[in-house]
């Protein structure tokens, strides 16, 4: 940004009252790209109830990622995992591609 803030890439977002396992996050310079792949890898863990994202305007590069999890598990851990699991993913088809 020209006056010298950063935004960050991320923002978690809680509903008053919600507890860590139904939390928003928003995600800053993304897209359907990586929207839709780490919904997908979210969803494979059985501690997740639900896991979407939604484009909040086209004009907008910014998505905002629900998850929410079962039995009090913290909606950060799948995020982290969901994350770490896509980056082995990208890397194994990097490496099978060269």
């Amino acid at each position: 940004m020209m006056d010298g803030s950063q935004k960050h890439a991320l923002e978690m977002v809680r509903a008053d009252g919600a507890d860590e396992g139904c939390v928003t996050f928003v995600l800053h310079e993304e897209d359907h790209t990586l929207g839709n792949s780490l919904r997908y890898m979210i969803m494979k863990s059985q501690e997740v109830e639900f896991c979407g994202y939604s484009i909040t305007h086209p004009s907008e590069s910014k998505i905002n990622f629900r998850i929410q999890t079962r039995g009090g598990l913290p909606a950060s851990e799948p995020l982290r995992n969901g994350l770490n699991n896509l980056t082995e993913v990208c890397k194994h088809a990097l490496h099978t591609f060269e």
